[in-house]
Formats: structure tokens, sequence, C-alpha cells
């Protein structure tokens, strides 16, 4: 006999979707993310200066983006590497939520800065170092903020599922979960970018998932292209770097669309996004899909 999904993940019953939970949909300011709209949060990877995200702001919302990314703090594998500006950084986000609207995502690194990060943030991050980190978990679910919970850079499904599984059980049903690559013996591209995740995923779970296809590619040319396999996979939305000019950007510029980049790459998902949402109306008008038995 097959083992089946719940029996193979039976350590995270409350991610799984149910008779009592098909879909969990996050609201965040006006909008939610796991309902029919493709949300993209987009953004520099490091807050840097006022005109930098500002700049920034203005220009992804106007392609579309709903939420702004930027690091405050930045956990950087050289300790010699741009840190964050900390809670000046913060203070920059909320003034550029409140110029442009767009909602804040930003990661939270210790326990003690949940609070903190709490107050200028609408989705606290969880990085991919920290997402075993489960004092953080515990504080950062106690916040009431929705979580975005990234895929650990050497973690399971299993291992990332138990992590999410934390977060509920610490009270904070909204969660949401970023596959951005997984360490493996490939060196071509900064991680492998896990898309049998997002498609298991959709299948298996109520959370909504996203993609971050900058941190699994390292190279802003496959940027789009992982994109477009994101949305064809079912992913939920995408988080994406972009920074007016990346060759001078403090972290992460190789992998960072510029703002051209960034508005050609949502112009050619408009027709993913038109198949996505027939796609969803075919499964709405079919009903929920049942649960498959692990091959």
């Amino acid at each position: 006999m097959r083992e089946t999904w719940h029996e193979r993940f039976i350590d995270s019953p409350g991610v799984l979707k149910g008779a009592a939970r098909e879909q969990t949909i996050v609201r965040v300011l006006d909008f939610h993310v796991g309902g029919n709209e493709f949300i993209t949060m987009a953004g520099p990877c490091s807050v840097e200066t006022e005109f930098q995200l500002m700049a920034t702001a203005n220009h992804v919302r106007r392609a579309g983006a709903r939420i702004l990314r930027g690091g405050a703090f930045k956990p950087r594998s050289s300790p010699y590497a741009f840190q964050g500006h900390g809670l000046e950084g913060l203070k920059m986000l909320a003034r550029a939520r409140e110029e442009s609207g767009l909602a804040i995502v930003t990661e939270v690194m210790s326990e003690d800065d949940v609070p903190m990060v709490a107050e200028y943030a609408d989705i606290l991050q969880i990085g991919t170092r920290n997402m075993e980190n489960y004092s953080l978990l515990e504080a950062a679910a106690r916040s009431g903020r929705p979580i975005l919970l990234k895929r650990g850079m050497a973690a399971t499904i299993a291992d990332w599922l138990r992590s999410a599984q934390l977060i509920l059980n610490n009270g904070n049903p909204n969660v949401i979960l970023c596959e951005r690559g997984i360490r493996t013996f490939e060196t071509a591209t900064r991680n492998t970018f896990d898309v049998s995740a997002i498609a298991l995923l959709k299948q298996i779970s109520h959370l909504p998932v996203i993609a971050d296809p900058s941190h699994a590619a390292g190279h802003r040319e496959l940027v789009p292209v992982l994109a477009r396999i994101a949305v064809a996979s079912g992913a939920d939305g995408l988080l994406v770097e972009v920074h007016p000019n990346p060759e001078k950007a403090w972290s992460d510029g190789e992998q960072s669309l510029d703002f051209a980049g960034f508005d050609a790459m949502m112009y050619d998902l408009e027709p993913w996004l038109e198949l996505r949402g027939r796609e969803l109306e075919r499964r709405e008008g079919d009903g929920a899909l049942p649960m498959e038995a692990v091959g």
C-alpha cells in the first residue's frame, strides 16, 4: 500500500490541505496573498539610501508590484560586507510605504528585534539561515504579523513544513512559504531552483507559496525565465530583487534587475498569468482536487 502525503508529512498536519482548510488567504493591507491575484514583491536586496529606495518603490509599483522588499538587516556571508542600516533602514521603508502605498516585507534576524521590525513591516521575513531558528520563529509568530518563511538552503520539504507548523502552533496562521533555491552540487547558478517543491506544495499544503528567482539564479539574465517557470508551477507570487543601478548595488547586484529589466519581466509574465487565471477558474469549477498518494 502506497504512503499518502499526510503520512509522509505526519509531523506537520496543520499545514496540509484537508476538509477544514483548502487554502489559506493572507490579508496584507487591502489585498490578499494566496488568492486569485498573483502578488509580486520587488525591491532592493539592501536598503541603501532614501533616493534608491523611493525610486525603486515608485517604479515597481507602477509596473504592478504590490509589496516592497528591502533589507534593513542583512545576514551576509562575509563579516566585512554591508550589514544593513538597521532601525534607520526600517524608517526608510516606512516612508517608502507612505509615499508609494506598497506593503513592506523585510527580514528579522533576532528574536529581540521582532517587536521593532513588526512596528515598521507588514510582513516579517524569516531568511534561509534562520528557517530552523525556533526561538526566532516563535517570537515572530507571536508578533501577529504575517510570516514569509524562506526555505533553508539545505532543507528538505519536510524540514520546511515543520518550521511552518511551529509558527502555526504559536497562534499565527498567516504563513507564506518561499522557495528560493537550495544548495546542491551544481555551482553554475547560485542555488538550484526546486520548482517541483512549488508544484508539490500547491498540491498538499493550504499555505500560499511564492518563488524567489533572484536567489535561485544568482544571475539577473536568468531571473525572468525562472519567474515564468514559477508561474507555470502554480506559485502565488514572486519575490524579486530590483535596483536602480545593479552595478553599484551594495549587495547582490549581479542578481538584481534594473528598472527596464523588471518592466520587461512583468510584461512577459502577462500571458503566463492569463493561463494561470484560466487554470484557477477551471479548478474552482471542478471543485477541490483529491489528495493523491505518494508514488
